[in-house]
């Protein structure tokens, strides 16, 4: 099964040479950054209609994580194009937080078509190494999509649990790793190294629930589920909060 994926994956590398090509000559990254908040656009229309129950079911608890003020202070990590808006309650106020500023159009749109959220801020950072938010001062921290791509998911939680108050939470939505020895797993082995430049940095196989599970939050409520979506490498999901 070994050789079978590494021959298939140099199938993989020999029909997508140009954009090893322009990868190895440092070009790919720019182009990248420029066509991503395209697809994305794109993607997360279909995304947000196949995942609604969960997506709904996931932020319905986020008016519980209120603080003092009676406001909710919401900080998106990677917040892309913004598809989570239309699924935050009445008010919150919300600070995104995105590496790729070509973002910020499409963030812009989102926010005009849901007046319903106070929209704080963009910023332009890497979800580990968030400085200019301040220590506890976020109720909830949305991570969807996320942990796929940061580059240190120990530092990014490091970072979440930092900038949430006492009694705060993180929510998440996240592809993962497959069950070894099925043919999900199969695929998103043979497809992880062109995806990964593909996707700006998307890691096909990623465990992120270990990580979750070591990062110290009081309360984790944490559940695997097989998405309803046609891509299969990424049909595999884990979604829940984890309490500060």
């Amino acid at each position: 099964m070994a050789l079978t994926t590494f021959i298939m994956q140099l199938a993989l590398s020999i029909l997508a040479f140009p954009m090893y090509l322009l990868n190895f000559l440092g070009l790919w990254k720019w182009i990248c950054q420029k066509w991503f908040p395209y697809f994305l656009e794109w993607f997360a229309v279909t995304y947000n209609k196949q995942m609604a129950s969960k997506k709904q079911e996931l932020f319905s608890s986020l008016r519980e994580f209120e603080g003092p003020s009676g406001k909710l202070t919401l900080l998106e990590v990677g917040c892309g194009t913004g598809p989570n808006f239309k699924f935050y309650p009445p008010g919150c106020r919300v600070t995104c937080i995105d590496p790729n500023p070509n973002f910020k159009k499409f963030l812009i749109k989102s926010v005009a078509e849901n007046r319903h959220v106070q929209f704080e801020r963009f910023v332009v950072a890497a979800g580990e190494n968030m400085h200019m938010v301040a220590d506890g001062s976020v109720d909830v921290v949305v991570s969807t999509l996320v942990m796929c791509s940061v580059k240190n998911q120990e530092q990014f939680l490091r970072e979440v649990y930092r900038v949430l108050r006492p009694g705060g939470a993180l929510h998440f939505l996240e592809h993962v790793a497959a069950e070894p020895s099925t043919w999900t797993y199969f695929w998103q082995q043979v497809l992880k190294p062109t995806w990964y430049i593909l996707f700006d940095g998307c890691d096909l196989m990623r465990e992120s629930w270990k990580p979750l599970e070591r990062a110290g939050f009081s309360k984790l409520k944490l559940q695997h589920l097989q998405a309803p979506l046609s891509i299969r490498p990424v049909v595999p999901h884990i979604y829940g909060y984890a309490v500060k």
